[in-house]
């Protein structure tokens, strides 16, 4: 029995909507599970959103504030003036620097109609975040917004700028579509597609080179876990999954993610775009705004960060706004506390509720729980998805059985295919046979269920936010007078866990150290506590920080108890 075979033997739900001529039929390709019908280029897919017409796409607000709705006739509409002005041609790299707003989805929709990688920018980062990673890819054009783009010019960028969010002239923009470029023609399934930075252990940012294969299988492997939900709820409804499709209203879902993260482009954007459903785009997180426009929208997805769920579940709770268009709240990134779960429960009794792991690398999840399967193992970060294959590895390679602890391993048709310009990094997480090293210490279950352990990185998530100690440390470390310096994570009841550092520095004080580093980095990698201390800081036999040990005299060092 083949591989794809015996998935579906094991799981019937599975058979009925991955089964042989089905949309999300499963085969094996090249050694891994693929899906059979899904086609080469990810524009393919986009094209078939155009069925949705005078549908309600996007609604967000302009850089003064006012409310835009766009039809997905407008929205492709749109995209199709922006492909020739990009002018560019199959493999050029394009820069996405903006906030979340209509044009940065218009920007990847003709980016990738017009053959191009969409090289995803950090918005939030400074200026000098922003060149480092410009000049890394060395993109044809950079579409920006106004802050963006002056951040960048002021960096020192001197490529090409389009700001999108300044209208173009009618002269400018007939001159551009009379000289467009050749048409690009079809990707091939393995030509990259997009480009998301990451950080690692180094703290210093590299680009993760996803295909369009693996794009597309990420897409596709999040369609398919929603319709195997539809799926259950038709069985315990007695009706049929097409009759329960039938009835429902338009899917709308509130965007918080940052697009330029795997969650927020995948998740946030283009699954919804895909099935027809609306985007509401919030400018900055806020609860209050974020309950009236759940409840005037009708808003029935919700995924964010558990910072964000506490937020939005007291404001309902404060001025009784309703929640009950809600009928999916997922949270990834962290596991949800059972009290938090709870409330979801109290406020939001017909919602299915499910959590997520993932990573940039492979274009997604990983693994995932929703409903009942999340509710059986709430602790879990969720069941390994069908795509996915899942392995856990002692520190000698060995592979473990369920139940024991070790570096999770994934390898699938999802998995980037490196990074960009860092082959000796690429490397060391990249198995010759395609097996990816997460870094992430876990154990998966006789079930299939992921339980995260611990991280190999040394990272904080902080809000959702993922800040690599070392990159933070790296400036602490430009400090004038600094000697020694640590940075790491405390748990934190509403951000999950805040970043804290302790420094031997004699000429600065706390705010001094907050500042600094907020003025190198994005403001949100700035420590919440700084603790300036004299004494020398642990170590251990090889000499390296303990931070074990910090950790435990953090209260004496800060004061805080």
């Amino acid at each position: 029995m083949s591989a794809p075979d015996a998935l579906l033997a094991a799981d019937p739900v599975l058979t009925k909507v991955a089964g042989p001529g089905s949309p999300f039929e499963i085969g094996e390709r090249e050694g891994l599970r693929q899906f059979v019908a899904a086609p080469p280029d990810l524009n393919l897919l986009i094209e078939s959103a155009r069925r949705f017409g005078t549908r309600t796409c996007v609604v967000d607000f302009d850089s003064a504030g006012t409310e835009r709705r766009m039809s997905y006739d407008q929205v492709f509409a749109w995209r199709d003036q922006l492909v020739p002005i990009l002018h560019i041609a199959r493999g050029d790299r394009v820069a996405i620097a903006m906030r979340n707003r209509s044009e940065w989805l218009v920007a990847f929709l003709a980016v990738i109609k017009g053959g191009g990688v969409a090289v995803l920018v950090n918005s939030r980062g400074s200026g000098p975040e922003l060149l480092a990673m410009l000049e890394d890819v060395d993109p044809a054009v950079v579409l920006a917004d106004s802050e963006r783009a002056a951040a960048i010019r002021e960096a020192g960028f001197t490529g090409r700028v389009l700001d999108l969010t300044k209208p173009f002239d009618a002269e400018e923009l007939a001159r551009r579509a009379g000289n467009a470029a050749p048409d690009a023609g079809l990707a091939k399934a393995t030509d990259p597609c997009a480009i998301l930075f990451t950080s690692g252990t180094t703290g210093r940012v590299k680009g993760a080179v996803l295909s369009h294969r693996n794009v597309i299988t990420g897409l596709m492997t999040t369609q398919m876990s929603g319709m195997i939900v539809l799926g259950n709820m038709a069985a315990q409804m007695g009706t049929t999954t097409e009759a329960l499709i039938a009835q429902m209203p338009q899917q709308a879902s509130l965007l918080v993610y940052p697009l330029f993260h795997i969650s927020g482009l995948g998740s946030g954007f283009l699954s919804p775009f895909l099935g027809g459903g609306k985007v509401v785009i919030m400018r900055r997180w806020d609860a209050e705004e974020a309950a009236r426009l759940i409840a005037a929208e009708q808003i029935s997805m919700f995924s964010a960060v558990p910072t964000m769920l506490w937020d939005i579940l007291h404001r309902a709770r404060i001025d009784g706004t309703s929640l009950s268009s809600l009928r999916n709240i997922g949270c990834g990134g962290q596991a949800l506390p059972v009290n938090l779960v709870e409330e979801v429960h109290a406020l939001c009794p017909h919602a299915q509720i499910g959590t997520g792991y993932g990573m940039t690398e492979c274009s997604g999840a990983i693994a995932q729980a929703v409903g009942p399967e999340f509710m059986a193992r709430p602790a879990a970060a969720g069941r390994r998805l069908s795509m996915v294959d899942v392995r856990i590895e002692g520190p000698d390679g060995a592979i473990l059985p369920p139940g024991e602890t070790g570096e999770i391993v994934v390898r699938g048709a999802q998995v980037m295919l490196g990074y960009w310009n860092r082959p000796e990094e690429t490397t060391a997480v990249l198995t010759p046979d395609g097996w990816l090293r997460t870094g992430d210490v876990g154990l998966v279950d006789e079930d299939g269920y992921v339980f995260i352990v611990d991280r190999k990185k040394d990272m904080v998530i902080s809000g959702g936010e993922n800040i690599y100690c070392a990159e933070v440390e790296r400036v602490l470390g430009t400090i004038p007078g600094l000697t020694e310096c640590a940075a790491f994570g405390l748990p934190d009841e509403r951000l999950g866990e805040r970043l804290v550092a302790v420094v031997i520095a004699p000429d600065i004080d706390e705010a001094g150290v907050i500042e600094w580093v907020a003025s190198h980095l994005a403001r949100y990698k700035a420590p919440t506590r700084v603790a300036v201390t004299t004494t020398p800081l642990p170590r251990n036999a090889l000499g390296k920080v303990d931070k074990i040990a910090l950790r435990k005299l953090w209260p004496t060092l800060s004061g805080e108890q």
